[in-house]
């Protein structure tokens, strides 16, 4: 598994089915130096796979320190946005989602 795999993974263990209730959405991941990732929400349950979904909801793309960064609170999502650290195509509001989705 690699570091980013694993970085995810640990997420799915964090995962608030209450606040995914009635969603269905897929964050793609695209890490400039370790590949693709989604996350799928389907009504309260989430799974987490390598590879590119057809049709992601939010696409949201970084390298792998920036991502490490956000999903551990050590970096601001919305500053990483904003200075060029994360790009995101999709449904941009749905991104800043992920954080209630999770207990980051």
């Amino acid at each position: 598994m690699t570091d980013v795999a694993s970085t995810l993974s640990n997420l799915q263990a964090n995962f608030n089915a209450d606040a995914a209730a009635g969603m269905e959405e897929v964050f793609q991941f695209d890490i400039s130096d370790a590949g693709e990732y989604y996350i799928e929400i389907k009504d309260g349950t989430c799974n987490i796979a390598e590879g590119e979904h057809d049709d992601p909801s939010v696409t949201l793309k970084m390298n792998k320190d920036t991502l490490k960064g956000v999903l551990s609170g050590e970096v601001n999502g919305m500053t990483a946005f904003m200075t060029g650290k994360v790009k995101a195509e999709g449904n941009m509001m749905l991104a800043t989602k992920l954080n209630s989705l999770f207990s980051i």
